[in-house]
């Protein structure tokens, strides 16, 4: 059975609309059913029990859909952001009393072919606090932003990425909950400041995949995705 599962699906998807005008992002139809409902047949047959999605943005429409889990051999539970949306770090902050001590961590708008079991025997035995896994994707899909290198990650950088830098945040991370206790509770911050402040002191292993992910955060990812999909190899 894998680490509790953080899925972080509390955002306005402004670049969807207007598709995401009256629904989630997260219950957008893609290749004939609502997007998580595809996450989470795919995390259940990876071996997942236990996922939190972190919900802000019509959220109540995700938790009618989704309800427990059960039907798709999950538990399903919740976490909400309120009033004000806290950016993916504020949010995972806000769950961590829902997920223990140790968790993945991935976004609502992502489909990741990859084998989360083997991501999880990387971090057990990285000895660091954090993991995230790689890509190396030479600006392709998204602008390269992480120097990678023997198996550590030696500077992730999401705001100002640097022309050497051959690898790209693959979506997919495992984070230990003691990495976020010190932020106040319902502040906004970004996870990817966590991430940027553990490589540089050389505290984020990396875990190198080889096949590209897919999104549905723009259209053209959208579309790119339903195509994916639709062809019926999920992984």
């Amino acid at each position: 059975m894998l680490l509790p599962v953080a899925i972080l699906s509390g955002g306005f998807a402004t670049r969807l609309r207007p598709l995401t005008e009256k629904i989630p992002k997260a219950l957008v139809q893609v290749a004939g059913k609502p997007f998580v409902t595809w996450q989470l047949e795919y995390l259940r047959s990876q071996g997942a029990k236990r996922v939190v999605l972190c919900v802000g943005y019509l959220g109540e429409q995700l938790q009618a859909a989704v309800g427990d889990g059960s039907a798709y051999g999950l538990e399903v539970s919740y976490s909400w952001d309120g009033p004000a949306l806290l950016g993916t770090g504020g949010a995972l902050r806000k769950a961590v009393s829902l997920l223990g001590d140790r968790f993945f961590v991935f976004y609502g708008d992502s489909y990741l072919p990859v084998d989360f079991q083997a991501v999880e025997l990387g971090f057990l035995q990285c000895g660091k606090p954090a993991l995230m896994t790689v890509l190396e994707n030479h600006g392709r899909w998204d602008k390269s932003n992480v120097l990678f290198r023997q198996g550590l990650i030696v500077e992730y950088n999401k705001h100002n990425p640097r022309p050497e830098m051959m690898h790209i945040d693959y979506g997919l991370g495992i984070m230990s909950a003691s990495l976020l206790l010190d932020r106040p509770a319902d502040s906004p911050f970004d996870i990817a400041d966590i991430y940027h402040g553990l490589s540089v002191r050389g505290e984020l292993a990396g875990f190198e995949v080889f096949e590209r992910f897919y999104e549905i955060g723009s259209q053209a990812g959208l579309q790119e995705t339903d195509e994916f999909l639709a062809r019926g190899k999920q992984w």
